[in-house]
C-alpha cells in the first residue's frame, strides 16, 4: 500500500470513539431498564397498578431489551466490519451472526431489529387504544407498514448482492490468497493438494482439514477406552476443550481406534465452527523443517495459530532425526496455553524419549503437551486384526 492509501485506511479509526460512545448509550438504557422495572415493581406492590398499566410497563421495558440488543448489534458488528478484526474466533459466546457479518448483512440485521421495535411501539398504542387517538393509531400502522417494507426490500436485495460478493471473494482466493498445502493422504490424496483457507461453511472447514477419511463419533467402540470416566468420549464430543486450549492425548497399540477417534473430535470441531489441520507427526516435522530451510519458521508457526486445533497422528511409528523432533518441540512449545492439539501416539508418554531421540527433548515436549491435557488410552485387538476385509471398504485406522 502506499503512503496515501495507508494514511487513508488508518482513518477508520476514528470510527473507534463512535462505537464507545454507543457502549456509553448502552449503559443509559440499563439505567433506564431498571429504572422502569423497579417503577413496574413499585406501582404492583401498592396495588396501583392494574392489568394494562402492567402490560404497557412490561412493553416499555421489552422495548428497552430490544433497543439494546440493536445497538450491541451495531457496536460489535459495525467494529469488525469497518474499523479491526475483534478475534473472537473460538470464544464459546461467539454470536452466531458475526462469523458471517459484513456491511449487507448488518443493514439486514438492523432493519429486522427496527422492524421488532416498531411492532412493539405499535402494540403499546393498540394496548392503550382508549387513551390513542385515532391520528396516531393510522400513521403509527402506516410507519411500521413502511418499516416492514423497507425490511423486505433490503433482504431481496441481499441476495444479488450476497451473490456478487461471493464469487468475488472466490475470485480473490483463486488469484491472490494463500493456500493451505495439505501432505499426500492415506485414502489416496495427491501430493501437494491444496485448499483455500478462506471456506467458512462446515463442510469446507473438513475438507481444508486434510483428514485420511471422514469419521463419526457414534462408530467408536467405547470399549477400547480406559479411562477414569466412563462418559469421556461424550465431554470430548463437546470440543470444549478447543475453547479451553487444552490438548487431546490418544495413546494405544495399532488398530485401536486412534485416528479414528481424533478425526471424528476434528470432524466434529469443524462442525463447531473451528478451522482444524490434520496431518502425522512426519508431515508436520517435514513441513516445518521445509520452512525452516526457507527462513520462514517463526511465520509459519504464527500463521497456524489460525487453526484453534491441529491433529498430530502416528507419533512413535517413526523414530525422528534430532532436528525434527526439535520443531516438534517448537510447535508444543509455540502452542502451549494458546490453541489445542490432538496427538495419537502408540507410546505411553514416558517413552517418547524413544522416539525424539533425547531425553530433555522429549521431557519438555511431554511437559507441554500433557499439562493441559485430556489423556486417553485405548486398549483393544487391533481392529484391522479383527476385520481382515475393513481395509478394503474403509480408511485404515490406528
Amino acid at each position: 500500500m502506499t503512503t496515501l492509501g495507508c494514511s487513508l485506511f488508518a482513518t477508520r479509526w476514528l470510527q473507534a470513539p463512535l462505537y464507545f460512545g454507543l457502549v456509553a448509550a448502552q449503559g443509559v438504557y440499563v439505567y433506564k431498564f431498571f429504572n422502569e422495572l423497579w417503577h413496574l415493581i413499585h406501582h404492583v406492590v401498592s396495588g396501583h397498578a392494574d392489568e394494562t398499566h402492567v402490560m404497557l410497563a412490561v412493553l416499555k421495558l421489552v422495548d428497552v431489551v430490544m433497543i439494546a440488543n440493536l445497538l450491541i448489534m451495531v457496536i460489535v458488528g459495525g467494529y469488525e466490519t469497518f474499523v479491526s478484526r475483534i478475534g473472537l474466533q473460538g470464544h464459546r459466546d461467539q454470536p452466531e451472526w458475526l462469523s458471517h457479518v459484513n456491511s449487507n448483512v448488518l443493514k439486514v440485521k438492523l432493519a429486522t431489529a427496527i422492524v421488532g421495535i416498531s411492532s412493539v411501539h405499535l402494540l403499546q398504542m393498540f394496548v392503550n387504544v382508549h387513551h390513542t387517538p385515532r391520528h396516531d393509531l393510522l400513521w403509527g400502522t402506516v410507519i411500521h407498514m413502511a418499516f416492514i417494507a423497507s425490511a423486505a426490500i433490503l433482504a431481496y436485495m441481499s441476495g444479488p448482492m450476497a451473490a456478487q460478493e461471493a464469487r468475488a471473494r472466490s475470485v480473490h482466493r483463486e488469484e491472490d490468497s494463500r493456500t493451505v498445502v495439505i501432505p499426500a493422504q492415506r485414502d489416496g490424496g495427491a501430493a501437494g493438494e491444496s485448499y483455500a483457507e478462506g471456506g467458512t461453511g462446515t463442510e469446507e472447514r473438513i475438507e481444508a482439514a486434510g483428514f485420511p477419511a471422514r469419521k463419526v463419533l457414534e462408530m467408536f467402540d467405547e470399549d477400547r477406552l480406559r479411562a477414569p470416566e466412563p462418559q469421556v468420549i461424550t465431554r470430548l464430543g463437546k470440543v470444549d476443550f478447543v475453547t479451553r486450549k487444552s490438548n487431546v492425548v490418544l495413546l494405544g497399540g495399532p488398530g485401536t481406534g486412534k485416528t479414528h477417534l481424533a478425526t471424528a473430535l476434528g470432524v466434529r470441531a469443524c462442525q463447531a465452527g473451528h478451522r482444524v489441520l490434520f496431518a502425522t507427526a512426519a508431515e508436520w516435522g517435514a513441513r516445518l523443517a521445509d520452512a525452516k530451510a526457507a527462513g520462514r519458521l517463526g511465520k509459519e508457526l504464527s500463521r497456524l495459530d489460525a487453526y484453534p486445533v491441529l491433529v498430530v497422528d502416528e507419533v512413535g511409528y517413526v523414530p525422528f532425526d534430532s532436528e525434527v523432533a526439535r520443531l516438534l518441540f517448537q510447535l508444543v512449545s509455540h502452542r502451549y496455553e494458546r490453541a489445542s492439539l490432538i496427538v495419537t501416539s502408540n507410546l505411553a508418554l514416558g517413552r517418547w524419549s524413544e522416539v525424539f531421540g533425547d531425553d530433555a527433548t522429549a521431557t519438555a515436549t511431554v511437559d507441554r503437551l500433557a499439562h493441559h491435557a485430556e489423556i486417553v488410552a485405548l486398549d483393544a485387538d487391533s481392529y484391522r486384526t479383527r476385520h481382515p476385509g475393513h481395509l478394503e471398504s474403509a480408511g485404515r485406522p490406528h
